[in-house]
C-alpha cells in the first residue's frame, strides 16, 4: 500500500510504499478523519501522529466521507457531494464510490501529518517549500504583512507575485493583480451606486403616491356619479325606490319586478316594503270577475269528479 503523506505546515509532501500487512494493521478499521500513532512502521515514524484524509481502491475508486462501510457502492451524486463534478447545472449522476473505512483492498492512502516526532523525515521535515503562488486578495495580503488600513498594498504584493519556470529552468514573473483592492476611483464608483440606488427609490416612492392619489380621486369620482345616477333615477321613477334609496333599504332593489314597480306613492306613510303586502294589494285591486283558482265552485267540481 501507498501511503501519501503530506506536511501542511512547511508545504511538502512524500510517497511511502510499505508492503508489510502487519505494519499496515494499525489503519485498518480506521475512518477518514481518524489521527493515528504510525510508530508501528519504523523507528523513524516514532512520535508521529498522523490523520486520515482519503484514499482509493485497487481499481482507482475514491473514498468517501460519511459511507461507513468497508467496500464499493453506487450513489446518485450531485453538485453538493464530493467525488462528483457536474458538467450542467442541476445534473445528477450515479457513480461508484468506496467506503470511509480503511480495509486491506486499498491501494493509496492518504495522510497529513498533526504531530511531529523526534527524528526528521528527509523530504517531509528537513526542508521547507515556499508556495509558488502568494494571496491576491488585498484583505489576505494585510492580514500576511500584518498591514494597517494606511499602507499601501501594492508595494508589499510584489513581494509575492507569482512565476513559472520554463524548461531551460528560467523564472518568468508574471504581475500580480490585487483583488477587492479599495482605490478612490473604486470608491467614486461605489458612491454613485448608491446615489443612484436612492435616487431611483425616491422616484418609486413618488410615483406610487402620484398612482395612488390618482386612484382614490378616480374612485371617490366614479362613487359620486354612481350616487348621482342613482338618485337621479329614483326621482324620475317616482315610485317606492326612492324612499327605499333615501332610507338606506338596498335590499329592496333585489326585488322581483312585479313587486318593485308599483303605483306611484304619494304619502311615505303608506309605502309598502313587505313583498307579501304588495301582493295583497295587488289582490284587492283586481275586478271581482273571475274566481281565483282553486277556489269556489270549480274547486268543488273537481273534487267531484274525483270521487
Amino acid at each position: 500500500m501507498k501511503l501519501n503523506i503530506a506536511n501542511p505546515a512547511r508545504g511538502t509532501e512524500k510517497c511511502v510504499e510499505i508492503d508489510d500487512e502487519r505494519k499496515l494493521r494499525i489503519f485498518y478499521d480506521k475512518t477518514i478523519g481518524a489521527e493515528v500513532e504510525v510508530d508501528a512502521l519504523g523507528d523513524e515514524f516514532k512520535g508521529y501522529v498522523m490523520r486520515i484524509t482519503g484514499g482509493n481502491d485497487k481499481q482507482g475508486f475514491p473514498m468517501m466521507q460519511g459511507v461507513l462501510i468497508r467496500h464499493r457502492v453506487k450513489l446518485l451524486l450531485s453538485k453538493r457531494h464530493m467525488c462528483y463534478r457536474p458538467r450542467r447545472d442541476g445534473e445528477r449522476r450515479r457513480k461508484s464510490v468506496r467506503g470511509a473505512i480503511v480495509g486491506p483492498d486499498l491501494a493509496a492512502l492518504n495522510m497529513i501529518i498533526v504531530t511531529q516526532g523526534d527524528n526528521d523525515l528527509p523530504g517531509l521535515t528537513d526542508e521547507t517549500r515556499p508556495k509558488p503562488r502568494g494571496p491576491i486578495r488585498a484583505s489576505k495580503i494585510r492580514k500576511m504583512f500584518n498591514l494597517s488600513p494606511e499602507d499601501d498594498v501594492m508595494e508589499y504584493a510584489q513581494a509575492i507575485r507569482g512565476y513559472r519556470t520554463t524548461k531551460g529552468g528560467k523564472k518568468i514573473y508574471k504581475p500580480l493583480r490585487v483583488q477587492r483592492l479599495m482605490t478612490p476611483t473604486t470608491v467614486y464608483h461605489k458612491n454613485l451606486r448608491r446615489r443612484k440606488t436612492i435616487l431611483q427609490r425616491k422616484r418609486f416612492r413618488a410615483q406610487r403616491e402620484l398612482y395612488l392619489s390618482a386612484v382614490k380621486e378616480k374612485s371617490l369620482e366614479s362613487a359620486k356619479i354612481a350616487a348621482e345616477k342613482l338618485h337621479h333615477r329614483a326621482e324620475k321613477l317616482g315610485t317606492r325606490e326612492a324612499i327605499s334609496i333615501a332610507r338606506g333599504h338596498t335590499t329592496f332593489l333585489k326585488m322581483p319586478l312585479q313587486t318593485r314597480y308599483l303605483e306611484k306613492i304619494q304619502n311615505p306613510e303608506d309605502q309598502i316594503l313587505n313583498p307579501a303586502d304588495a301582493k295583497l294589494r295587488q289582490n284587492e285591486k283586481k275586478p271581482a270577475g273571475k274566481p281565483a283558482k282553486g277556489s269556489g265552485s270549480s274547486a268543488g267540481k273537481r273534487k267531484g269528479k274525483k270521487t
